[in-house]
């Protein structure tokens, strides 16, 4: 009975396997094809969008003169029409406060004297270029001769490095009471061809050099001419525009002359601090090391 039974049963084949398939629903498939054909539609109809142009300030732009000067020809064509058509209309030339028509033309004679009087204002007032000057004095390469490789490297490379990629065309470093460098543009001495001796011990005791140790934080002078304390910089170009000084640590400072009005940047400010931190740490260490050799050796 059960040899039979077994015999009844179908003999199932087994083949190769087949990777199954999953079953995908039918409004998921179609949903997917919806979208990628609204993506195709998308993308043959995408126009690249251009830039307006905006003609009035174009013309403004290219005919600077013309532009300032059209107030005064609006209000001398209001006044001569207002004149003319006072002549004509037979009314009397006194003004007379009962009549309509004087009324009217005593308010465009204002508003003709109003455009007359701006345009002479714009023409007055104009924005002042702002471009680079050479300065005016000698150039100087002053360095202690007792600093080591490392320390002029440093300072060889700071000087290099700002005044490669900035405006700074005047460089003066004084640390721990001492100039250690003077390099770049500096004004010429009444004595002779050569450049003016940075006097640390004077500039120490100026209010630029008490404000900047006392806050601690950089100081950009950008148009230099317009500060008092452009008297305490003897040393740089009469012709200096701006002026960063940047705290060194609390006991030095970097005086960095530019030939531009405004013309170091904001990234250039952030930067110059960075760099003045690790120029600190350099000569702090040189500090302390001569501090701790006896008689500088």
């Amino acid at each position: 009975m059960e040899a039979g039974s077994v015999l009844l049963h179908p003999i199932w084949c087994i083949g190769p396997k087949r990777p199954l398939r999953r079953s995908v629903p039918t409004f998921a498939r179609s949903r997917s094809v919806r979208v990628a054909s609204s993506i195709d539609r998308q993308e043959e109809g995408y126009r690249i969008p251009r830039p307006k142009t905006n003609w009035v300030a174009n013309w403004v732009m290219e005919n600077d003169d013309a532009a300032r000067s059209l107030p005064i020809y609006v209000g001398g064509f209001s006044l001569l029409a207002v004149l003319f058509n006072r002549t004509l209309s037979g009314i009397a030339p006194v003004a007379d406060a009962s009549s309509s028509q004087s009324r009217a033309d005593l308010l465009t004679l204002g508003l003709a004297i109003t455009n007359i009087l701006s345009g002479l204002v714009w023409l007055s007032i104009r924005p002042k270029s702002i471009s680079t000057v050479d300065p005016q004095g000698v150039e100087c390469r002053r360095m202690p001769l007792c600093l080591p490789d490392s320390v002029t490297f440093e300072l060889e490379w700071f000087w290099e490095t700002l005044s490669a990629v900035t405006c700074c065309r005047s460089l003066v470093i004084v640390y721990d009471g001492n100039c250690m460098l003077q390099v770049g543009a500096a004004a010429e001495s009444s004595e002779g061809g050569d450049a003016i001796v940075v006097d640390a011990a004077k500039l120490i005791q100026g209010s630029l050099y008490e404000g900047i140790m006392k806050s601690g934080a950089q100081n950009y002078l950008a148009n230099l001419a317009l500060y008092p304390g452009k008297s305490e910089l003897p040393f740089l170009p009469s012709n200096t525009q701006a002026v960063i000084l940047q705290p060194l640590g609390g006991r030095g400072i970097a005086i960095i002359g530019g030939n531009m009005i405004r013309g170091f940047t904001t990234a250039d400010q952030a930067w110059i601090s960075l760099i003045g931190d690790k120029l600190d740490a350099t000569l702090a260490k040189f500090v302390a090391k001569t501090a701790a050799t006896p008689d500088g050796d």
